[in-house]
């Protein structure tokens, strides 16, 4: 599946460059990051612990727009390390984001869009909690396509500006893929658990759950002066199917900072909630509860794109 997932975004990739080739119409821009911090110490009074952290970000954007017609392919990978005192690396970022959305303006100059979205997100390798804070307690949790979020919609899209959008599909296919039979077996992220039957066999878990609802999602990518870049991108999703009441949320922002041509900063966060989703509190109780995650970094940033 991993060796599928490479040659898929390869493909993608060198479709958009040759497309770009043959046709003006195409605008195609990427950029890569790497983010570094460490701190150690040498017989230090005060006290302190040797770290290492590491993050790895890349962005990829390939768009078409010709008379009526834009088609727009976004993708956001990210991955981190870091490792204090004594303990083993652990991973603090790891994403693997894609989305591609074709569209027909309604009218000319009307700034909205017949649309058809496809979205994929997952990650590149298993994540771990640590209850007792050491090493030889972790428990896995996630793992790559483990899970994995598939969803196929239509709705209409509205471009005021060319850093803002605004997209509403109330007919959108979801499909939650848990891909590790470990984690389906105990109904991670919503999959039916495994059980014993009448037979008295085990039957393992489901690997996917299919849903059906509404989406919504909110960009905002602008550079705000020179230097500073802001990006925001909001999802929401109800699931028709059950507990529509309950909003799928996912919230990412990040300000980026241009020091020179090479070095540059940023700052961000993600909230999400995802009422299939339970998280473990230090009291035992288990529910679905808001996450949130900041990260902070700076480093060398290399880009590439086209006018």
């Amino acid at each position: 599946m991993k060796k599928i997932t490479l040659v898929f975004f390869i493909v993608l990739a060198t479709f958009t460059i040759k497309a770009q080739d043959a046709d003006t119409s195409w605008k195609v821009n990427s950029d890569i990051s790497l983010m570094m911090s460490q701190a150690s110490f040498t017989n230090w009074s005060a006290g302190g612990e040797n770290s290492l952290t590491f993050n790895g970000y890349f962005n990829f954007y390939a768009g078409y727009i010709k008379g009526r017609v834009k088609w727009e392919n976004m993708l956001g990978l990210a991955y981190g390390q870091t490792k204090t005192g004594k303990l083993e690396f652990r991973k603090n970022e790891d994403k693997i984001d894609f989305a591609t959305v074709y569209g027909i303006e309604t009218s000319d100059e009307s700034k909205w869009y017949y649309t058809a979205a496809f979205n994929f997100k997952s990650q590149f390798s298993p994540g771990y909690d640590y209850p007792d804070g050491i090493d030889s307690t972790k428990v896995k949790i996630s793992n790559f396509l483990a899970p994995a979020y598939t969803s196929l919609g239509l709705g209409m899209e509205y471009r005021p500006y060319d850093y803002m959008s605004f997209y509403m599909s109330p007919i959108t296919a979801r499909w939650i893929i848990v891909n590790d039979e470990d984690l389906a077996d105990i109904g991670a992220f919503g999959v039916e658990p495994a059980y014993i039957n009448e037979a008295g066999n085990l039957v393992h878990g489901e690997k996917v759950k299919s849903e059906f609802g509404a989406y919504f999602r909110f960009i905002f990518s602008k550079q705000l002066t020179k230097g500073i870049k802001f990006s925001t991108k909001l999802e929401l999703y109800s699931n028709y199917l059950e507990n529509p009441q309950n909003i799928d949320v996912n919230w990412d922002n990040m300000f980026d900072f241009t020091i020179n041509s090479w070095l540059t900063a940023n700052f961000g966060w993600q909230l999400v909630y995802d009422d299939d989703t339970p998280i473990l509190l230090s009291d035992g109780t288990t529910g679905p509860r808001t996450q949130f995650r900041q990260v902070l970094g700076i480093g060398l940033t290399y880009k590439v794109s086209n006018r």
